[in-house]
């Protein structure tokens, strides 16, 4: 399976998207958009970010687990990262982010 962005909307009326790694986990989720044009323009965010220098903090989470958010050159987070037990499993999810987002699919569900 090939890695790709999931689009979808929220029960109230948002829109929001996970990236998906080709093994289908999830590797990072967006923020919610009002808009469907505004989340398709935080895929292609995510797309250009995930590949500059900085866009990555890695951040400690309650109960000694990690977390990554990835944010656009404005500062603004754009997705995050689910719960990790390891610093280096965090790290291993920016690198996943990093080599998948370019190339993900679009899978449309919104």
């Amino acid at each position: 399976m090939a890695s790709k962005f999931h689009l979808k909307t929220a029960k109230d009326g948002q829109f929001h998207f996970n990236l998906l790694a080709g093994n289908g986990e999830v590797i990072l989720t967006s923020e919610l958009y009002k808009s469907k044009a505004s989340a398709l323009n935080g895929i292609a965010s995510v797309r250009n970010n995930s590949q500059r220098e900085g866009a990555f903090e890695s951040k400690p989470a309650a109960g000694d687990k990690f977390h990554f958010v990835l944010k656009a050159t404005n500062g603004q987070v754009i997705g995050q990262s689910q719960l990790y037990a390891s610093q280096s499993g965090c790290d291993n999810g920016v690198e996943s982010v990093k080599r998948n987002a370019v190339s993900a699919v679009l899978q449309d569900d919104s």
